[in-house]
């Protein structure tokens, strides 16, 4: 039999079968195999009472790819676990070890950081076997996150409107809060500011007699105009070179908010792109991986990529552009000693392979190339210059700056704003004359709200979450309507801000910043076998569980809202609640009056006109909640969908548009665009 190698996505095996050959069978599991259980106490999945023992079962849908690689380990002499190189990865390498009866000595675990040939054959040669240490530190977080959520939600969910809570999910809500709550607490100031224009400039006023000074009112800014004159002493001239330097490549979290900023990407869609830059991309007649992994706190970069991009630098910009290594703020419990994100090829450049990609892909793509390109090269040098001037013991100043060496912006400019400021040269001038002189009041602002990759940058600062963790916070705090976004900056809804403070009333202790913090430290000290797991969880729960019973007993229940009408059956009034499937209307009652008001019957608003028989395509819900578009002449016409449809036609051949992962995209032909 074969050399088995089991992988986590069906992509990734394809591009790494064609690497490895015949003598090599690559299969994927598609992700985790199994999950805790939600049976036994609480539904937690975890015998508590006997030291945290884990309840795994198989993932519903999974029954067929376990058997399947039961069947295909029995059949093989050697198993590769290749999952990915994280806590995840390990944990998931475990489960299937586990769960598919592998033999100690059957198998090796292999990892690697980016999909490329030489990458693939040099894990192959490097094997070891499943870091326990790491797989315990994913299952703890795994139990932390699983009893935090389900005993957090539930309360949640019977005493106010909010639906879940999280161990981090709620900290970034709380944030979030708390900064609009900042914003609506802040009492604007006045200030005033005063600038003399002259003829290819214009200067500042910013001290008076040698000290800084604040202008508060319009009074205080007539009294000044009126002290000042047409003639400015020019005091001193002085001229500096600067050097600026290129910050180092991407980790998860700066791809993320650079992404936001320079591209208009959530967090999600970027890390979707990004997977597939890593998985392999079909060029010509290979598939290769164009990025290195892409969850990553890492700034790392290979010995090998560093020499081959210094040289590529020289040859292709010439040896004044050839730069060194800029070293980021890694932390000390940097996950699992991963490279930054870069491509896996300095010399494949975006332009070589833009025809391979999607638009999406090609703007990914490029800004990590030229990240990780600038990041490795000279550093770009400007003039600057500072003109003070003096008039009536009021000093003004004027600054600009010349671009006198690109240097990394050479191919990094257009993610970095710089634009020359010149001014002109009085190094032998003693006086000037003004223009005019204008004043103008403004007030203070309060800090800004919150948007992805702000969120992002503070969790990160604040040491919460992890890479692979930003994206999905956000999402759920969206799915959940914790938070509306407006001008793409987070504001919290009457829910989020509801839930929050229910939350801190109660589990202040836990739900916070400075907790949440520490226990990411003791996660990374049990990676590294020098925490125990077991207690850690124990010590956890003995304080967080007497909270939950007292929350329980104590929280005030947020009465249901009524809707004005009254209860067929028995005249109560009827009410709103929520359940599984969202908002309901039922009797307040309840439970001695069952009544439900059936969801009435509606000519929802037509999408677009079916395809099959030209009827109307309306949204529809299935049983269970779960929306999907359908013809409102079912059942003589059965033309359904999941995919919200556009009203528009395909181009190319008439079909219906859908809009299907971040694409419009034709259900009857390849037809396919981006959604901008």
């Amino acid at each position: 039999m074969k050399n088995l190698v089991i992988v986590e996505s069906p992509a990734k095996s394809k591009t790494i079968e064609k690497y490895l050959g015949s003598k090599y069978k690559v299969v994927s599991s598609k992700g985790h195999i199994r999950d805790l259980a939600t049976s036994g106490k609480y539904g937690l999945g975890i015998d508590i009472e006997h030291g945290f023992i884990p309840n795994y079962i198989p993932i519903k849908g999974k029954g067929k790819i376990i058997s399947d690689l039961k069947k295909l380990v029995k059949e093989t002499d050697k198993v590769y676990l290749a999952s990915d190189p994280d806590r995840e990865g390990e944990a998931i390498a475990w489960h299937l070890f586990d769960t598919l009866d592998i033999n100690d000595n059957q198998y090796e675990r292999i990892v690697f950081h980016e999909i490329t040939k030489p990458a693939i054959l040099e894990a192959l040669k490097y094997p070891r076997k499943i870091d326990y240490a790491l797989v315990k530190s994913q299952e703890t977080r795994r139990m932390l996150d699983r009893i935090i959520g389900f005993r957090l939600s539930k309360l949640m969910q019977s005493k106010t409107g909010g639906k879940s809570a999280g161990r981090v999910q709620s900290v970034a809500l709380k944030l979030i809060v708390d900064r609009e709550r900042e914003i609506k607490a802040f009492i604007p100031e006045e200030y005033w500011t005063i600038t003399a224009l002259f003829k290819d400039f214009e200067a500042n006023l910013f001290k008076y007699q040698d000290k800084d000074i604040k202008i508060k009112n319009e009074e205080e800014a007539n009294a000044i105009l009126n002290a000042l004159t047409e003639k400015f002493q020019i005091i001193s001239v002085e001229t500096k070179k600067k050097k600026k330097a290129a910050k180092p490549i991407f980790k998860t979290s700066t791809l993320q908010q650079t992404a936001a900023n320079k591209l208009g990407f959530s967090s999600s869609r970027t890390m979707r792109i990004a997977q597939k830059l890593y998985e392999g991309i079909d060029i010509g007649k290979e598939t290769v991986g164009l990025i290195t992994y892409m969850r990553t706190d890492s700034t790392r970069i290979s010995p090998l990529f560093i020499n081959d991009t210094l040289n590529y630098i020289e040859e292709n910009y010439g040896k004044e552009y050839v730069g060194y290594v800029k070293k980021g703020k890694d932390t000390e419990n940097m996950q699992d000693a991963h490279e930054g994100i870069r491509p896996t090829a300095i010399t494949r450049t975006p332009e070589e392979v833009k025809e391979y990609l999607t638009t999406e892909e090609y703007k990914l793509y490029s800004l990590i190339y030229y990240k990780a390109l600038s990041s490795l090269m000279a550093d770009a040098t400007t003039l600057a210059t500072t003109i003070i001037l003096e008039n009536n013991e009021y000093l003004f100043k004027a600054t600009g700056s010349v671009l006198e060496f690109p240097g990394y912006l050479r191919v990094y400019s257009k993610y970095e704003d710089q634009e020359d400021k010149i001014l002109p040269d009085l190094s032998n001038t003693k006086e000037v004359s003004t223009k005019d002189i204008n004043k103008e009041q403004h007030f203070t602002k309060p800090v800004s709200r919150f948007t992805e990759s702000s969120l992002i940058k503070e969790l990160e600062s604040l040491g919460i979450g992890r890479p692979s963790t930003y994206a999905t916070i956000i999402s759920t705090l969206k799915e959940r309507n914790y938070v509306n976004i407006e001008d793409k900056k987070f504001i919290p809804t009457e829910v989020g801000i509801e839930t929050t403070d229910k939350l801190q009333e109660y589990f202040s202790d836990i739900i916070n910043v400075k907790y949440t913090a520490q226990m990411e430290e003791d996660l990374d000290l049990i990676a590294l076998n020098k925490e125990d797991n077991i207690q850690l969880l124990t010590n956890f729960y003995n304080k967080f569980e007497p909270l939950v019973e007292e929350a329980y007993h104590n929280m005030e229940k947020k009465e249901p809202v009524k809707t004005g009408e009254l209860c067929p059956m028995c005249s109560s009034p009827l009410v709103i609640r929520h359940g599984r499937f969202g908002e309901f209307v039922a009797c307040s009652s309840y439970p001695n009056c069952k009544y439900i008001k059936k969801e009435e019957t509606k000519a929802t608003v037509k999408i677009t006109t079916c395809p099959k028989c030209g009827g109307d395509v309306v949204e529809k819900k299935t049983k269970k909640g779960k929306i999907f578009y359908g013809c409102r002449n079912y059942p003589k016409c059965d033309f359904a969908t999941w995919y919200k449809p556009i009203d528009k036609l395909c181009p190319l051949c008439n079909g219906i548009l859908v809009e299907k992962n971040d694409k419009i995209v034709c259900l009857n032909c390849e037809y396919e665009n981006n959604i901008d």
